[in-house]
């Protein structure tokens, strides 16, 4: 049985149950899912500092995760749609990685070009970054942030379907898109339920990241065990277990 680790960025245990549920549906029977929590950080990232945060809290959760007796993910998933951590995780893992927004990014263009609905406006620029830097600006046609945030969307999800089946709508007609992605670990299913009042297709970055989990055949390792390559200072003994400095000794 394949083993899909689901690392949840922020500190909401609320957020890491719907991934759990959600991916755990989407991946089937055939794949263990093991959602693990951010040890510290913030309730729900909404800005560039929260955003920072989750970068170490990702990489973290990742090596208490397998500092435990679970067996050893086959493939990591980063549970946050702004990715925080990915480039980094990458670097460290022996395994694939990718996280909800480059999941959703890949599966949505196949459709063509696409738009982006989630919520917090803080979220527009810091997508457009990472979109830039995973070589998806073309594709993408523009970023529709409505003003409650994930966690305030998840929080009431009968006006949040409404006003969310309203903006993938505006996105569809003003932007001409041929998809639009509905971002955030908080709005897990909710793709599914704005579908049917939207002419195009919305697809789920929870489900798009199950997609991928699914569908990522095992890569040559670009290192044979999981670590870093540098000397921690003053971080958590999980991480300075995976340091460089550990694995010159051991060596």
């Amino acid at each position: 049985m394949r083993q899909l680790l689901v690392i949840n960025p922020n500190t909401s245990a609320s957020v890491s149950a719907l991934l759990q549920t959600h991916v755990q549906q989407a991946a089937g029977s055939h794949v263990q899912v093991r959602t693990v929590t951010a040890r510290f950080g913030s309730p729900y990232i909404a800005d560039e500092a929260s955003f920072a945060v989750a970068a170490h809290a990702t990489l973290d959760a990742w090596a208490h995760a397998l500092s435990t007796e679970a067996p050893a993910p086959d493939a990591v998933l980063i549970g946050c749609f702004g990715d925080p951590g990915l480039m980094a995780l990458r670097e460290s893992s022996p395994v694939p990685v990718t996280g909800l927004a480059e999941a959703a990014f890949i599966e949505a263009a196949r459709h063509g070009r696409y738009a982006i609905v989630t919520g917090g406006a803080r979220w527009g620029p810091m997508l457009q970054r990472l979109a830039q830097g995973l070589g998806q600006a073309q594709q993408l046609a523009g970023i529709h942030t409505v003003a409650p945030t994930g966690a305030q969307l998840a929080a009431d999800p009968v006006a949040a379907r409404a006003l969310l089946a309203q903006a993938c709508r505006d996105a569809s007609r003003q932007l001409g898109v041929q998809a639009v992605i509905l971002g955030g670990a908080g709005l897990a299913g909710m793709a599914s339920a704005v579908q049917a009042d939207v002419p195009i297709p919305v697809i789920d970055s929870v489900i798009a990241g199950a997609h991928w989990a699914l569908r990522s055949a095992p890569l040559p390792p670009e290192r044979s065990r999981a670590g870093f390559d540098v000397v921690w200072h003053g971080l958590s003994p999980e991480m300075n277990a995976l340091g460089a400095a550990h694995h010159s000794r051991s060596g």
